[in-house]
């Protein structure tokens, strides 16, 4: 009621310089005799991430990759995981230590919770740098500040636009933004619409870090997709959690209309079971040319990407999707929504359509179905994965931003 009564504005619209005045004396005194510029060795201590190896998610994703790099340069990495999402007995992996933390499996409370006792141990490790990925955990900077931390945030993308969200959480993610932006010693971000977005709202500059996807090696076998009864390149491959802003229902809309032939696979399944991914399972059971295989990775996800014909994202939010990179590295036709985040990608027009337009989606995928890439293009693809989506320049450069935090 009182927030209903006073209003919420006032928060998130304090002044930028008034925050930081107060915060900053205090974080003078805590943290003059801990500063150290290291230019060699760092231990790096990492939250806000579910956990790697193999666990879901487009975060998660990003930290399997990068931390994996990073530890290989010879820096000290610990990674915590949340326990509810743990299902090996691991102790590291790639040379990244792992933690696991506990973690209530309830969306609204689980990442909150777990960035703070993660900071709460991090005291055992010494860490030079604290690494918070998204902004709920980012919420918890200025915490991590007053222990005197310095800390790295990499904002993910706008979360408090899903449409998963209700307003008090919508709320206190655009709070956990604006608090990763105005206390964090760097902010790291993976498109320039969130840039922006910090620009705009905390009055800063950020440091620009695309995510990155490998070059694979493709599958040559087929024995996993034949066991779902799919032919190669006669399917429409969509990889997503099952949530509204994915667009799934848009994409399962589109594809009833299609002519028979083709058949549609959903790679993915849902963090927390809802109504919505209730409703979708049941509408993709009733059509015998709809597959659902919920997540898979490894060898079975190669199998899926290396054989499909098209790729779909029919997404409505994403801060840089890296399923589509991942689709475009095995060289796939592709067709996603218009959104920023996409456009950021720079597709030909062709391969875009307007996001949440059903129709637009039907006619552009059945425009697109038969039709394989060119050389060049797949050429062109290449290069561009290899040149600004490479991993390994990716670890590189957010090295040098532990380095300038440091070095503040």
């Amino acid at each position: 009621m009182i927030l209903k009564r006073c209003g919420t504005s006032w928060l998130l619209n304090l002044s930028t310089e008034r925050i930081k005045c107060s915060f900053y004396q205090l974080f003078y005194v805590l943290e003059k005799n801990n500063l150290s510029i290291n230019d060699g060795y760092m231990r790096i201590f990492v939250t806000g991430t579910r956990g790697i190896p193999g666990i879901p998610g487009g975060v998660e994703k990003h930290c399997e990759e990068l931390f994996s790099r990073i530890a290989a340069k010879e820096h000290k990495v610990t990674l915590v995981r949340r326990s509810a999402y743990v299902s090996d007995e691991l102790k590291s992996w790639r040379g990244v230590e792992l933690v696991d933390c506990y973690t209530p499996r309830r969306k609204a409370f689980e990442a909150i919770t777990h960035t703070f006792l993660a900071l709460m141990a991090a005291r055992k490790y010494k860490p030079d740098i604290i690494h918070i990925h998204a902004i709920g955990p980012s919420l918890l900077t200025p915490f991590a500040r007053l222990m005197g931390y310095t800390v790295v945030v990499t904002n993910h993308g706008p979360d408090y636009d899903r449409q998963k969200w209700g307003g008090l959480a919508k709320f206190m993610l655009r709070l956990g933004e604006k608090m990763g932006g105005l206390f964090a010693n760097e902010v790291i971000v993976i498109s320039t619409v969130i840039a922006d977005i910090i620009q705009r709202r905390c009055h800063r500059k950020s440091n620009l870090i695309y995510n990155g996807v490998p070059l694979p090696v493709k599958s040559r076998t087929d024995d996993y997709i034949r066991g779902l009864n799919l032919e190669p390149e006669r399917y429409i491959l969509a990889v997503a959690r099952l949530v509204p802003e994915k667009g799934l229902h848009d994409l399962l809309s589109a594809f009833e209309q299609l002519r028979p032939g083709f058949k549609l696979v959903i790679a993915g399944d849902a963090d927390h079971e809802s109504e919505y991914s209730r409703e979708l399972k049941a509408r993709a059971a009733a059509n015998s040319s709809v597959v659902m295989t919920g997540y898979v990775t490894g060898e079975p996800l190669n199998q899926l990407y290396t054989h499909a014909g098209l790729f779909v994202l029919p997404s409505y939010h994403e801060g840089l999707p890296i399923v589509l990179l991942e689709a475009m590295s095995f060289g796939l036709p592709v067709l996603v929504s218009d959104i920023p985040a996409n456009k950021e990608v720079g597709l030909p027009q062709e391969r875009y359509f307007r996001c949440g337009d059903v129709n637009d989606l039907k006619e552009k995928m059945t425009a697109l179905i038969e039709r394989d890439l060119t050389s060049d293009e797949r050429e062109k693809i290449r290069r561009q994965i290899e040149s600004k989506y490479n991993w390994d320049c990716i670890a590189d450069q957010t090295i040098a931003v532990y380095q300038k935090a440091l070095r503040q």
